[in-house]
């Protein structure tokens, strides 16, 4: 089974090799028929502490690295 990759924003950056990315996403409301943003934080791992808050990062599934952190960033790509 191929490993999920999502994108989103870091929200934090204040732990040691530790992102905090926020994900939205847009649902259908199956009532109204609306369209809702819905965004979850996940903590991802950051070994090189590259990533600061404001910025765009992909992030993809890994083993688990602690208790919280089951992601890590992709690397940026070099321009």
């Amino acid at each position: 089974m191929p490993k999920r990759i999502l994108e989103g924003v870091v929200v934090s950056d204040k732990g040691d090799k530790t992102v905090v990315v926020k994900v939205e996403r847009t649902i259908l409301h199956p009532v109204l028929r609306k369209t809702v943003r819905r965004s979850k934080k996940y903590h991802a791992h950051d070994e090189a502490n590259a990533y600061k808050t404001g910025e765009l990062a992909r992030i993809i599934e890994c083993a688990p690295k602690s208790k919280l952190k089951t992601w890590e960033v992709l690397p940026k790509a070099s321009a």
